[in-house]
């Protein structure tokens, strides 16, 4: 019969029991100690290069929804709907509220980063974050980010939202990506969705305009453009074209800024994977 009870099942519910008994003590302990317990201070920490929202703001939303806290008994404030008000701040992405048990009430905030400003085609302005969310823009602080304008039927209503439109979604994916290479990031400053619904590229260096089309192969397009400024450029100079289209695979199709333009196809279908170098019809053309 003895063999039969299971003991190691037995000494397991046993800790676990004494286990929740403890813990069980040592919250109503928490509590207590708590219930004598009064604030002391508020610390906020906001870090970031950039303020969307200001220590002020955030002081405003504490003391809207829980008055002044500092001297109050630790338990008359309810933490949770502090930082429910804090998240709910279109320019704060995370939001955490907690007291310590030195009367010390912490609130860490970490704001929402735009990578992209757009225009729409009503003429109303948002921004894009590093999380694909339409966010308003802010009294406080102007982001130096792409700016995207033209043909774009985005809709924003004022509120945190996500992106309805593939156009939206692929400007959002370009601007990711131009953020992400430094030599990108200072050649492009603009992107315009022309009449055709292609996307299109302003540089800071050149009197062209890069025509991409749209988000896809967004890798080979740009390695490929690196080509043609390694390449072409150096040899023509950086205001021969009008226009440099990325939209053709394996392909660059150049328009040159003369009244009675001429367009030169450069076949890169042969390129290797050492992006200096490329295969040309005919580089006589530069």
């Amino acid at each position: 019969m003895l063999k039969r009870i299971n003991w190691r099942a037995i000494l397991f519910s046993f800790l676990w029991l004494v286990s929740l008994g403890g813990l069980i003590t040592l919250m109503s302990f928490i509590e207590i100690k708590k219930s004598t317990l009064k604030y002391k201070d508020v610390k906020v920490l906001l870090p970031g290069q950039f303020n969307f929202i200001e220590r002020d703001e955030v002081d405003r939303i504490l003391m809207e929804n829980a008055g002044a806290m500092v001297g109050r008994d630790m338990n008359d404030i309810n933490i949770h709907k502090l930082e429910n008000a804090l998240k709910a701040n279109p320019f704060i992405e995370f939001a955490k509220v907690y007291a310590d048990m030195t009367g010390v009430i912490q609130i860490q905030i970490r704001q929402r980063v735009p990578v992209l400003r757009v225009v729409n085609m009503a003429n109303l302005n948002f921004y894009i974050d590093g999380n694909g969310n339409k966010i308003p823009l802010s009294d406080n602080y102007t982001a130096k980010v792409l700016v995207a304008s033209g043909l774009i039927d985005e809709d924003f209503s004022g509120r945190v939202d996500t992106l309805n439109t593939k156009m939206a979604r692929d400007l959002y994916r370009i601007a990711l990506y131009i953020k992400s290479d430094t030599l990108w990031d200072n050649q492009i400053e603009q992107l315009f969705v022309d009449l055709k619904g292609d996307i299109e590229m302003v540089p800071r260096v050149g009197g062209h305009k890069i025509i991409l089309g749209s988000a896809d192969s967004l890798q080979t397009k740009f390695r490929n453009l690196l080509v043609f400024y390694k390449k072409a450029i150096p040899k023509v100079g950086w205001d021969t074209y009008k226009t440099i289209n990325l939209k053709y695979a394996n392909q660059i199709v150049c328009e040159k800024n003369i009244i009675d333009t001429s367009k030169i196809m450069i076949d890169i279908s042969k390129q290797i994977s050492d992006s200096t170098v490329i295969e040309t019809q005919d580089l006589t053309n530069f």
